[in-house]
């Protein structure tokens, strides 16, 4: 490797390289080389940073991720002092370039952009902002499996963020270099030319891992990504919790009555409620985004996921992004009588990226082996339904590693539901045993 105020940690997903650059950040930091390090990385991700830091950084630091608008986001980095830990800041890329006067300001020692792929557009603000802020700090780190989307010149404004050394600081020198322009007018491009000068450059500060070769490590991984919802969402949450335990104080308090409240409950998390009219209202988009960033990430890597849904409301919202979005797809619900062609397309069809499964009529019996990867975007009660779903993925004929991401909409019924199917138990039968203890660590 050359060189470089910047690395490239070209690692799929599930390899580690969260932890990886929380090591180097622990190591730079107490070789006294660093003290403000910098995260930027998807609006869903950004509690994995949070946690992650908990799990592995043993050394001090003090984490702050800013939350509400744009001012107040502004008003917290000021806040920060000097000290003798590690500052560590985790914002998402829409906010950085937003806040970009306020991050020149502060100036980071240390910058990482988690799925720098976001950064792939060298004239998109956000990458702009980055390219200042890479300029200022001593040490760059992207995060990537997929530094290339479309095409080779993908690596371009990911390295300007890097170290501007490596492919000079012009895009249109770079273009010049390594892609043969014709077509309509001279100003296409109709191929690429040096190539392996380019893939040695970028190599020359990469460190590359893929999946299929990580040969020991574990079988399944578990993650969590806590998920915030929107201020008013979190009031409509809250109003309808202390309503809901209000009336089964005052009234009879069973198993039956809990189980309604707490369903109702977790539809808000999931983004909608049923009027009095039965139709479906959306109250939050919080889990659909970052649903969004994380199908993302898995297309960009060439992975099939496998989503997990309770309510139907949810899956229309699902179904209509990935249409916008032009991603080919299956679905089973009940709604769906033709399971079997369904299951056949996502197993068997290359360009059918995504299955959606509604977990009452998912959780036993399909293959769906072609992913490796499932994400529990709502849960039932049931400890049954949750280790069947699982099952789908990992089960004979599954080759690879197999990811589970749970999203948890904090400080909600998601974070009991998680709670009980961590101790192998069903919400459900802990809520007829003991109704009453349930409510009281519900309500807050």
């Amino acid at each position: 490797m050359q060189k470089s105020k910047g690395v490239a940690f070209l690692m799929d997903m599930g390899t580690g390289k969260t932890l990886v650059t929380i090591a180097l950040a622990g190591t730079l930091f107490q070789q006294n080389k660093i003290h403000k390090l910098l995260v930027v990385a998807p609006k869903s991700i950004l509690s994995v940073w949070e946690d992650e830091f908990f799990k592995f950084a043993d050394f001090d630091y003090q984490l702050t991720v800013p939350e509400g608008d744009t001012q107040r986001k502004a008003h917290t980095i000021a806040g920060l002092q000097a000290a003798d830990f590690l500052q560590v800041v985790v914002l998402n890329y829409e906010s950085v370039w937003r806040l970009e006067d306020e991050m020149l300001k502060w100036n980071a020692d240390m910058i990482v952009c988690d799925e720098s792929s976001k950064i792939k557009n060298p004239k998109a603000q956000c990458s702009k902002t980055l390219h200042k802020l890479g300029r200022k700090s001593q040490y760059n780190v992207i995060l990537t499996g997929t530094p290339v989307v479309n095409n080779p010149l993908d690596f371009f404004s990911q390295y300007k963020f890097l170290d501007e050394q490596i492919f000079g600081a012009s895009f249109y020198p770079f273009r010049a270099k390594y892609a043969i322009i014709g077509g309509y007018g001279n100003h296409q491009i109709v191929g690429y030319k040096n190539l392996e000068e380019l893939v040695e450059k970028a190599h020359s500060v990469a460190y590359r891992v893929r999946l299929t070769d990580a040969v020991d490590m574990p079988d399944t991984e578990d993650r969590e990504i806590y998920i915030q919802l929107e201020p008013n969402s979190m009031r409509m949450y809250r109003q309808m919790e202390q309503e809901s335990y209000v009336e089964l104080m005052n009234g009879e308090v069973d198993g039956r009555n809990v189980l309604t409240k707490l369903l109702r409950l977790s539809q808000i998390t999931g983004g909608y409620v049923t009027n009095a009219e039965h139709v479906a209202q959306q109250v939050s988009s919080a889990k659909l985004e970052a649903l969004e960033d994380i199908l993302d990430t898995c297309a960009e890597e060439q992975r099939k996921v496998v989503v997990f849904v309770r309510y139907l409301p949810e899956i229309e919202a699902i179904r209509r992004m990935l249409v916008k979005k032009g991603i080919k797809h299956a679905l089973v619900c009940g709604e769906v009588k033709d399971r079997a062609t369904e299951v056949a397309r996502f197993q068997e069809d290359k360009e059918c990226l995504v299955f959606v499964g509604q977990l009452a009529t998912t959780s036993m019996g399909l293959t769906l082996t072609s992913s490796c990867v499932a994400v529990f975007y709502s849960l039932d009660f049931s400890f049954a339904n949750y280790q069947q779903s699982r099952a789908r993925i990992f089960r004979i004929g599954q080759q690879n590693k197999c990811i589970y991401i749970h999203l948890i909409a904090k400080n909600t019924v998601d974070e009991l539901t998680m709670k009980a199917l961590k101790r192998k138990e069903s919400l459900a039968k802990l809520v007829v045993d003991n109704p009453k203890t349930i409510l009281v660590g519900e309500n807050r």
